[in-house]
């Protein structure tokens, strides 16, 4: 199949982008790695009036270490740039684990972080890093305005976000990693490179005792947005950390979901999942930090 007829731009500043959202809207389509929107365009699945390809806008391509340890990237860096930085497994392990799962490697070069942001299917990887991470997202639009939204806010469903038609997505801020925190990443797929049928990313926080200081425990592809498994997080933050307390943990993530129920999986199968997986996140998470002293 070959898209509908649509109006082609290809503009090479911010600026640029912006006015052009500004004067179409609903009837623009941003163009970023292309590896979802343009399997939508052939199916006409998505048929825009407008395309406004920015792979030429170099300001969007960047990715900073920060001196405090946190990073910043621009909406058109690579998922293959992320997956070859040397320092990822020391500045931001989550990442470092999460990128090599994203797909295959073919796609990685041409996808971008802003790009998978933006389409959030809630099966997707960087939508669950952004919520595990308590990444922040900045939006512009003409003019010079911008927000800055936390990740928890951004997803609204599936495929769906807080973009107004005339944003863009531009920058991701991450926060710094502690060298003494622990993680774990667990999905399950049918096949390397589809996409996860659930998926679980813990970072963890020990005390001197073994009491949890911190926990974060995201899940992927069980609801149509990516989420936080807060009551599972409450309980373990009152606890020291064993195989029991990270047993009933993941019994409490599964037990607080309402899953999808598609042609993939069953309700009931990716709850089951949710629960073996985090636990696997959580045990790894677990093994890996550092005590804290108090």
């Amino acid at each position: 199949m070959k898209p509908a007829p649509f109006e082609y731009h290809a503009p090479e500043t911010v600026d640029e982008v912006l006015e052009l959202l500004d004067q179409h809207g609903f009837d623009a389509k941003i163009l970023a790695g292309g590896q979802t929107l343009g399997p939508l365009l052939n199916m006409r699945m998505a048929a825009p009036e407008v395309l406004i390809d920015i792979n030429r806008v170099k300001a969007l391509d960047y990715q900073r270490h920060e001196d405090d340890g946190g990073l910043t990237l621009g909406a058109l860096t690579r998922q293959s740039t992320l997956e070859d930085d040397a320092q990822m497994p020391q500045r931001q392990p989550l990442i470092a684990a999460a990128e090599p799962e994203v797909a295959h490697r073919a796609i990685r070069n041409r996808g971008t972080v802003g790009g998978s942001l933006a389409h959030a299917d809630p099966a997707a990887e960087w939508p669950g890093l952004a919520v595990a991470l308590d990444a922040e997202l900045v939006l512009q639009r003409h003019g010079g305005a911008s927000r800055t939204i936390a990740a928890l806010d951004f997803f609204e469903g599936a495929l769906a976000t807080v973009i107004e038609p005339e944003e863009m997505l531009t920058e991701i801020r991450i926060p710094p990693w502690r060298n003494t925190s622990g993680w774990g990443f667990h999905e399950f797929n049918r096949r390397h490179g589809d996409f996860a049928l659930a998926g679980a990313m813990v970072r963890l926080d020990l005390a001197a005792d073994g009491g949890c200081r911190g926990v974060a425990i995201a899940l992927i592809g069980v609801e149509d947005t990516p989420i936080r498994a807060g009551a599972a997080e409450q309980f373990l933050r009152s606890q020291r950390v064993d195989d029991a307390a990270l047993q009933e943990a993941a019994r409490r993530a599964a037990d607080n979901v309402t899953p999808m129920h598609d042609i993939h999986a069953s309700a009931d199968y990716r709850r089951s999942l949710t629960r073996t997986l985090a636990y696997r996140a959580l045990a790894d998470a677990a093994a890996r930090a550092t005590r804290i002293p108090s």
